[in-house]
């Protein structure tokens, strides 16, 4: 995979040569989300991923309320190419997603079998009743269920390649642990949504139910990562820990 192809690592190494040259010292405020993303004619998504790309270095800090302040003016020691070629984002895991599995779900619907509906609908049982990472278990399981519907074995192995990325890239990683944080949990109704569409054997209503529901995590997934939100969860895990420590003294 080339470098160029990832656009938030452009605009992070783009940000980081302008801190190493001086243009933001140490203790400055950088430009607004909104300004840099209009300056480099980017989605939120991907220059979320850039900024976020940058704090994971240690160059930049995102402050309750102030902004994105400059902390650090020397990059690390540069990853080498095949590290970097695991840097994909969970915004652009879930973007290729929508792509790749919108089509997957208009495919299955053409050729999903009752055993393979029964599956899903088993595993929307799981999703609701279990533990978080059961249930991240059962979400993977239920996406790999309609890619195998598809009998294509070049769609089933790209599925599950773009689920794998998760556990494969830290940026990716790093993103999806805070999502988890602020409570990203596989989405019942969505995914009945699809379930219906497929068992209507409707495969316009199944694309359109996939697409939705993977645009629906892009917004948590902002949400998530926006500081407010990260700080406000910090705040409410703080007060919970409090209380539990207060419990145990007494």
């Amino acid at each position: 995979m080339s470098d160029n192809v990832k656009l938030y690592r452009k605009i992070a190494d783009t940000v980081a040569d302008a801190i190493e040259a001086g243009q933001y010292k140490l203790g400055d405020r950088l430009p607004t989300e909104r300004e840099l993303a209009e300056q480099f004619g980017v989605s939120r998504p991907t220059l979320r991923e850039a900024m976020i790309a940058l704090e994971m270095l240690g160059m930049i800090e995102a402050r309750h309320g102030l902004g994105i302040y400059v902390t650090g003016d020397v990059r690390p020691v540069a990853p080498q190419p095949a590290e970097r070629d695991t840097e994909i984002g969970a915004f652009e895991l879930i973007e290729a997603r929508r792509l790749f599995e919108g089509e997957a779900a208009a495919l299955a619907a053409t050729s999903i079998t009752e055993e393979q509906i029964a599956q899903l609908e088993s595993l929307l049982e799981r999703m609701h009743e279990e533990e978080e990472i059961r249930g991240e278990d059962a979400d993977r399981e239920f996406h790999l269920v309609i890619a195998g519907a598809t009998g294509n074995g070049a769609i089933i192995a790209t599925i599950e390649n773009l689920w794998d990325w998760r556990n494969r890239s830290s940026l990716a990683r790093n993103i999806l642990a805070r999502a988890r944080g602020m409570g990203l949990e596989p989405r019942i109704q969505e995914h009945r949504r699809v379930v219906e569409a497929l068992k209507a054997r409707d495969p316009a209503a199944a694309r359109q139910a996939m697409r939705d529901h993977l645009e629906r995590v892009i917004d948590h997934l902002l949400h998530a990562t926006e500081t407010e939100a990260v700080q406000k969860a910090r705040q409410e895990t703080d007060a919970r820990r409090n209380a539990i420590a207060k419990r145990v003294a007494i």
